[in-house]
């Protein structure tokens, strides 16, 4: 595949917070810590001085990894992690079925590529990649679902507590009808095998995200981390407790809301008093705090202050960090040099900077995923029949059409030049004007300006007449739009990885590690 890149603002798709942070806005600063260059890495690397329980790590890695098939640079990398030289390079993810849009996907190349580029300029520091799954997530509606093409797949069941726990014991109705998409051929049997593997051989659902990701990229090394585990848990039960019962994060990163809204920013998260969820196999409910007793909503749970740092000593796993603690106890149980994310997620770990601060975990650096868009061959060649290239194919249909029409049409449809006759005569008659009576020259304006509206109505009436002579044309135009941008967004979070399978199989993947450069902060166009 080609690949070209444009800068992400002229995509118009993305927030003006993420387009600053990564253009290094000065008001920006103090919400982060390096900056997402290998200046940046260099110097956090060099300010690493906190201690993980890396033997621990391994060891649950190796217990999760038990039963799976695993390449030999996936079980060296698991090894390196027992290495104080060593950094995971992490990206986050709900568990999607079968991987969800593709821009989970090309989280995952970011971060593979990143620890590859790493790797080049500090030889002697190891780089991992890791996929951390959001097993303890409990929006089943965001994850049950994916879209093939026009139709819409759903995993139909009644679900409840952390998405990671559930059975995939009611799959089958759902995995049959993905297969069938996928077809016969040898691309789509390659990645249906691979999901009936992951889904109808694994008995959870973090357990069959696993396998999928290891099918598809274990061979480049990506771990993949369930971090819904006793043993990691209790290395963040300190925190925990001392969050619950004195709610720092709720005044640290409402501060940093306030700071960032005063600079005209918009926020993504809003923290609660209680950053945590009480959870067990079948119930993931928030804590609240009710004249000091600590209440699990929708139960008859409650704990009192000594009850609560018992219950988080003897069961740290039932106490699940929010959005906006998750972060904290990823950095406090990882020896994480970055995290990568969307655009939304690069917003709203902007907002937490101060909350790490102030319990002494260093601040990754913080990277916006690479993002893509696959050009088929036959909407590449109507972009060449339509004049149309990877750049102006970003803007509205509209202005594409206009742009067409005034490309392909003899006829002056512009009627700048009179505009500029009209105001010249205008300017005339109000000096005429002046002279006889300096009151007349308020007239003389009025009479200009609705001079000027008829003229530009003039002009829009004889744009919409030729186009009525070019529909065809105009109709493919959007046609491709609507091609390239599934109900008007970025194909990548609409689109599936099967229909890229079926017609690239691991070209396509092999491609997106070719084509993305982490570093370089530009959107990346695949002529496939």
């Amino acid at each position: 595949m080609l690949a070209k890149y444009i800068p992400y603002k002229e995509t118009h798709s993305f927030s003006t917070i993420v387009l600053d942070y990564l253009e290094g806005k000065k008001v920006l600063q103090p919400f982060y810590a390096h900056r997402p260059d290998l200046a940046g890495f260099k110097a956090a690397i060099e300010q690493q001085n906190r201690t993980v329980n890396r033997t621990l790590l391994a060891e649950v890695l190796q217990k999760q990894y038990a039963g799976v098939s695993t390449s030999a640079l996936l079980k060296e990398n698991i090894e390196l992690l027992a290495q104080e030289n060593t950094f995971t390079i992490t990206t986050g993810h709900q568990l999607n079925i079968f991987t969800g849009p593709l821009y989970f996907i090309y989280k995952i190349v970011t971060a593979i590529n990143l620890a590859k580029e790493l790797k080049q300029a500090y030889p002697a520091y190891n780089f991992v990649p890791l996929y951390w799954m959001a097993t303890e997530d409990h929006d089943f509606e965001e994850i049950n679902h994916v879209k093939v093409e026009d139709k819409m797949l759903t995993w139909d069941k009644k679900a409840a507590g952390a998405t990671g726990r559930l059975s995939t014991k009611d799959f089958h109705d759902v995995l049959s009808a993905y297969k069938g998409y996928l077809g016969i051929s040898e691309n789509g049997q390659k990645l249906a095998g691979l999901v009936e593997e992951a889904y109808a051989g694994h008995d959870t659902l973090a357990a069959a995200t696993r396998a999928l990701v290891n099918g598809l990229f274990g061979n480049q090394g990506l771990i993949c981390l369930d971090a819904d585990e006793p043993t990691l848990k209790r290395e963040f039960a300190p925190i925990v407790f001392k969050d619950i019962t004195e709610q720092h994060s709720f005044s640290n990163i409402s501060a940093a809301n306030a700071a960032l809204e005063a600079e005209g920013y918009k926020t993504q998260v809003n923290p609660r008093e209680i950053n945590f969820f009480y959870m067990t196999d079948q119930l993931r409910e928030r804590l609240v705090e009710v004249n000091g007793q600590f209440l699990v909503n929708n139960s008859t749970i409650s704990f009192t202050k000594e009850s609560l740092q018992q219950e988080i000593n003897d069961f740290p796993e039932r106490f699940s960090p929010n959005v906006v603690m998750r972060p904290l106890y990823q950095e406090v149980i990882l020896p994480n040099l970055a995290y990568i994310g969307g655009g939304a997620e690069v917003t709203y770990w902007l907002q937490l900077k101060s909350n790490f601060d102030f319990y002494n975990i260093p601040y990754p650096v913080l990277l916006l995923r690479n993002s893509a868009m696959v050009i088929d061959q036959q909407s590449a060649r109507k972009m060449h029949i339509l004049g149309i290239n990877h750049k102006s194919i970003f803007h509205e249909s509209v202005a594409l059409k206009n742009e067409w029409i005034k490309a392909h049409v003899n006829l002056e449809l512009c009627l700048e030049d009179e505009r500029r006759a009209i105001t010249a005569l205008f300017d005339h008659i109000k000096l005429d004007a002046y002279k006889i009576d300096k009151t007349l020259s308020q007239s003389a304006d009025a009479a200009k300006t609705k001079a000027m509206k008829l003229i530009y109505g003039l002009e829009k009436k004889m744009l919409r007449a030729e186009k009525r002579k070019h529909v065809t044309s105009l109709n493919q135009i959007d046609g491709l739009k609507n091609r390239l941008f599934p109900t008007g967004v970025l194909q990548e979070r609409v689109i599936n990885i099967a229909p890229m399978y079926i017609l690239y199989g691991d070209d396509f993947i092999n491609a997106l590690l070719e084509s993305f450069h982490p570093l370089t902060h530009d959107f990346t166009i695949l002529y496939a």
